[in-house]
């Protein structure tokens, strides 16, 4: 590891400052927490008594979250459906520091909803329940003068789409050229069902599923060493060429993340989660703490090291979950004693 407990300080403060706006599916994640003890007379499953209950950002709104929780400030854009759903993710934003400013809550539309039963820390079942927005020319010239307006008050952007109708082309051509525009950083999240172009990009965090999708490549099993990985490699430098972005930042998983940098040999980040519990939402932990830390100052391997670190933290946590500046620095120390490792 280069990047030193000190060093990683010096970005945090630096993070407080920044405005960082971010547009994609909003979803309101809600969890049912409950014991078993029993099994159903009517049907061979587990019977939940209910102990509590919770409602989180999910989608594009937990990296919303986890800028947040970061130390930055955050800027949502999405859709919601006008209903009981859709204000109680806008109260659960507004608990959080989120400015809700450029959410536009279209008529008719259904606030995408995610409810996961947990009982003994295990998810017993998922409730999806969404629609695809059905826009009129209106109501998407509304939405993107909010977004326009929200890009020009930020000083980075953030395009997270997870395929629920929200990130349709036009609209994400004119979030990239307006932060263009602005001389602002763009990083790009893609869903490997919902191919877009955004050509010109800061950098994007492609999961290596989605990496060999994008490309167009079979997906084949991963080498031990990533940086002997030529397949990866090659999906990967297909999509930086394509997306004209300056760095793929590739997740991994259990084989940490792959930093493709243009004329740079690629770099390998090991894996720095101790005790893995749920690795949903890591990779809007990852965006979200990379590219903070780009807008404060960062190389590209400093965010990508600091943004591993902040995976390693939200992995051992059940469901949707954000890192501190506090349990980055804490996580940080278990891995050195003392100002560099």
């Amino acid at each position: 590891m280069k990047l030193t407990i000190n060093r990683a300080q010096e970005i945090f403060e630096k993070m407080a400052g920044q405005r960082v706006l971010v547009a994609g599916d909003l979803i309101l994640d809600r969890f049912i927490y409950g014991t078993v003890s029993r099994v159903s007379p009517e049907a061979p499953i587990p019977v939940v008594e209910v102990t509590g209950e919770k409602y989180m950002p999910g989608g594009a709104g937990n990296v919303c979250a986890n800028v947040a929780a970061l130390g930055g400030r955050c800027l949502a854009a999405g859709i919601l459906g006008q209903d009981a759903h859709g204000a109680e993710l806008k109260r659960v934003f507004g608990a959080m520091g989120i400015d809700c400013g450029a959410v536009y809550e279209l008529p008719g539309s259904q606030t995408t909803v995610k409810t996961r039963v947990i009982a003994e820390r295990q998810q017993v079942v998922r409730v999806d329940r969404e629609r695809y927005p059905d826009w009129t020319g209106a109501d998407k010239e509304k939405f993107i003068a909010k977004v326009c307006a929200a890009v020009k008050n930020s000083t980075a952007v953030i395009v997270e789409d997870y395929g629920k109708g929200t990130l349709e082309q036009d609209v994400v051509d004119i979030i990239v050229s307006t932060a263009h525009e602005a001389g602002i950083p763009v990083g790009y999240d893609p869903k490997d069902t919902h191919p877009l172009h955004v050509g010109g990009i800061t950098f994007a965090s492609p999961n290596r599923r989605e990496t060999f999708a994008v490309a167009g490549m079979p997906y084949v099993r991963p080498a031990a060493n990533p940086l002997e990985d030529k397949p990866l490699i090659e999906a990967g430098r297909i999509l930086q060429e394509r997306w004209e972005a300056e760095v793929l930042l590739v997740t991994l998983s259990e084989h940490g993340m792959l930093l493709l940098e243009q004329g740079a040999a690629p770099q390998h980040i090991p894996t720095r989660a101790r005790e893995v519990f749920d690795v949903s939402g890591a990779g809007d932990t990852v965006i979200a703490a990379y590219m903070l830390a780009l807008a404060a100052g960062a190389s590209f391997l400093e965010a990508a090291e600091l943004a591993n670190f902040a995976a390693g933290v939200v992995v051992g946590k059940i469901g949707t979950a954000c890192c501190t500046q506090t349990e980055l620095l804490a996580y940080m120390g278990t891995f050195t004693s003392g100002s560099a490792a």
